[in-house]
Order: C-alpha cells, then structure tokens, then sequence
C-alpha cells in the first residue's frame, strides 16, 4: 500500500477503505508519511469531503493513535458534555455538579484556554486551593464517591489530532466539516465516557458563523458518535452574543454560583436546564426530557446542586467558603462602568470583539505561555433587546489598571443601540439526534 495511491483516490472523489484511512493515520503518526503528502491528503479531504462510514473510521483510528482512558470503574452511565466554544460559556461549572446531583456520574476531563478566557480549569482554579493533580485512581474515585470530578487533559490523548491539527492550522484546511468533528470526537471518544452531548454554538463567537454549517457540523459529530458506539446527541445554541453575561474566570464562577443558587441570568440557566435534561435522559436517571428538567430545576431551588458544587470543590483543595462568600475568589483592583452615548435598545452585541476585550484586560491567553489574570473581565448590564438610557452602564470593566481606554473603544465598536424594535435571538435552534 502507498500513501500516493490514497491521495490520488481521495483526490478523484473515491471513497477509501477502513485499511487506507489506517495506513495514512498510523504512517503520519509515527513519522513514516511526510507532511507534504499528509498535506496533499488533507487538501484532499478538504475538496471531495468524505462519507459517514470514512469520517468514523477516520476518528477511531485517531482515537487508538494514543491514550484511552478508562472509565469503568466508576458505576452508571457516565455522559460527557463539549461546547464548540464561544463567550462566556460558563456552562461546565454548573452542568456538573447539577447533574452529578441527580445520580449521574460527571467524569469530566478539561483543559486550559487559548483565547477570549481560560478554560474550564483555569475558571476553576480561580478558586483558592482547587486543583487537577490527581492521579487516576483518585479521579475514579471521587467520581464514585461525589459523582463528579474534573482533571486535566493527559499528554497523549489523540496525539494523531494534535499533529494532524498543526498541519491543518498551516494548510488553510481547518474549515472542513469531516477534519473537525474527527478531531472533536476523536478526544471525547478517547476520554471514555459512554454518551456525549454537544453544545453546537453558531454566531458571531463561535467558530461556525452560520446556522446551516453549525447544523452540519452537529450532524457529523453525532453520526460519528453514533456510529462508534456513544450515544450522541447535539444541541445548537446561540453564541451571536455572549452567554450569561459574565466574561472572565472568577467572574464566571461568581456567576455560576449565582446560577445554582438558582439566581442566574436566564439565557445561562436555560441551557444548562436544556443541556442537562438531554444528559440526565442519555444516563437513564429520566424517561423524558419534560422529567429531567422538573427535577434539575428542583435541584436549583432546593439547595441541592450548590451543595454538591461545594463537595466539588472541596474534594479537590478548594476553599468551599467561596461559594458562601464570592469575595474570597479573585478580585479586580479597577472597576469601571462603560456609559451609554445614547438611548434606545441594543441591537447587537458582537460576542467575539467582547471577548477579545476580555482579552485585553488579561482574562485570556494570546499564546500558550501567557498569564491569565484571574480577577479581571466583562460583566454586561444590558442584553440584545433590553432598553438602555443614554449614561446607564452598559457593562462593568473589571480590570487590573486604570489605564483601559483602548478596551472600553473596542467595547463602544462592539455594541450597538437602535430606536428600532429589538427581538433578542433565540437560545436554542435546533437538537440533532442522528
């Protein structure tokens, strides 16, 4: 078999064999295929797309390139949940100990941020003693115990996806639907859970733009789920504007907190409720979505899932105080209201120029060597619809200096105010199931 002889066929629109897709992953993975012709198979793939059975393929031998974790040890259906991404997606935080209050075992792996904020263990870790170092039995363990733990990503997992990723990033073949949900699936295949459920974001923060290639993307990702044996279910959610309206990581886990008290913003709380109720039905602790809801939300009132968030914490070093007393997490030296320049009703708010003012501040990493700022961020005051006076707050900058006059220029570009009715986007758009 020659790696010529696949790229030429993958080039002419073939459909290539479970031995050929092997042949090229494992080659290109141990050195044995150079990057011009990985390129050349990428470009491809790129230009004549693959067919459903070639993208499962195609992940699975991802998947067994590296390490596999094994989760079957912790009894129950263990469910895992991905978001594509966006800002202020605090939806982790809460999902897990929400769930994991209803029985269903959390076994979440999670890593740092590269962009707007850090990611779910740097907004962890904003908590004072919270850590990730845990070996795996002790991992295991706390899942059996509390229902719920979060560690860090191993270095091996899928390593034909992050050397796959590196050429894609350098071959203008990023933006293709059977290369993206292969490395999406490949890592929450590879962390072992039995069943996985995809927050799909489209809008201006999120990598797909358009609905009609989130829904796709979404399509791809459960079909090849489906197809090797997770039960896979996808939700498409609104990233036109930020979530909640906490951007930064102890912000976020101030809101978060907020939000299991059962006080959060609604457009938060209502995903986590529609998420969740997807992930309770897929660990068979409900018969229907209609049941999981009502008992979620009974666990939001009830105290509940803010008790099992403080077990949470406490079980891996964190000071579980914060959540009794937010002014323990990270605080900003510098607040600053952004002014209204004039009347009306918001008519946009660019999620991604917020989050990249986010960044600004030091919420997020430019590189992956950069210090993250905790304490720092955006909390909006106002969201797409909602009426605002000339000189109310439109947001507060929580910063560490006073010197934020090119943020608060990017946040004036980025929000936009009408004398027009406004209606505020829909959250949810679509649910893909096969």
């Amino acid at each position: 078999m020659r790696i010529y002889d696949i790229i030429e066929k993958k080039r002419d629109g073939e459909k290539l064999t479970r031995e050929e897709i092997r042949f090229f992953i494992n080659g290109y993975t141990n050195g044995e295929i150079p990057d011009y012709q990985a390129s050349a198979f990428l470009m491809a793939v790129f230009f004549q797309d693959m067919t459903e059975e070639e993208r499962a393929e195609l992940t699975s031998t991802m998947v067994e390139s590296g390490d596999q974790i094994d989760l079957s040890a912790i009894s129950g259906i263990k469910v895992d949940k991905h978001s594509t991404g966006g800002v202020g997606d605090t939806t982790t935080l809460i999902l897990a100990p929400l769930v994991a209050s209803l029985g269903v075992p959390v076994a979440k792996m999670s890593g740092r941020g590269l962009g707007h904020t850090g990611g779910t263990i740097d907004k962890l870790e904003s908590v004072p003693g919270f850590h990730v170092e845990i070996t795996s039995d002790e991992f295991v363990d706390l899942v059996n115990q509390n229902k719920v733990a979060v560690v860090g990503q191993t270095g091996n997992l899928a390593p034909a996806d992050k050397k796959l990723y590196s050429l894609r990033d350098v071959t203008a073949t990023v933006n293709s639907i059977p290369l993206i949900a292969s490395s999406i699936m490949s890592k929450k295949i590879a962390s072992g859970a039995d069943a996985i459920v995809l927050d799909v974001k489209t809008g201006a923060g999120a990598f797909m733009k358009e609905l009609d290639e989130a829904k796709e993307l979404a399509g791809a990702m459960v079909s090849i789920g489906n197809r090797v044996g997770r039960n896979t279910m996808a939700v498409i959610s609104d990233m036109s504007q930020p979530l909640g309206n906490a951007i930064g990581n102890a912000l976020e886990v101030e809101e978060a907190i907020a939000t299991l008290r059962g006080n959060g913003p609604e457009d938060l709380t209502e995903l986590c409720l529609e998420l969740g109720s997807q992930m309770v039905v897929l660990a068979n602790k409900a018969d229907t979505l209609e049941e999981a809801r009502e008992r979620l939300s009974e666990n939001l009132n009830n105290g509940k899932a803010l008790e099992q968030f403080k077990q949470f914490l406490k079980s891996q070093g964190g000071d579980a105080r914060v959540v009794d007393n937010t002014d323990l997490l990270p605080q900003a030296v510098h607040t600053f209201d952004l002014p209204a320049k004039q009347s009306g009703r918001i008519s946009e708010i660019i999620a991604d120029n917020i989050g990249t003012a986010a960044m600004m501040l030091g919420a997020g990493r430019a590189t992956k060597d950069s210090e993250i700022d905790l304490a720092v961020g955006i909390v909006l005051d106002k969201k797409v619809g909602d009426h605002i006076s000339k000189g109310e707050s439109l947001l507060k900058i929580h910063a560490s200096t006073d010197e934020v006059a090119h943020v608060k220029e990017k946040l004036y570009e980025s929000i936009m105010i009408t004398n027009d009715p406004v209606e505020a986007p829909p959250l949810i758009y679509d649910n893909i199931t096969e």
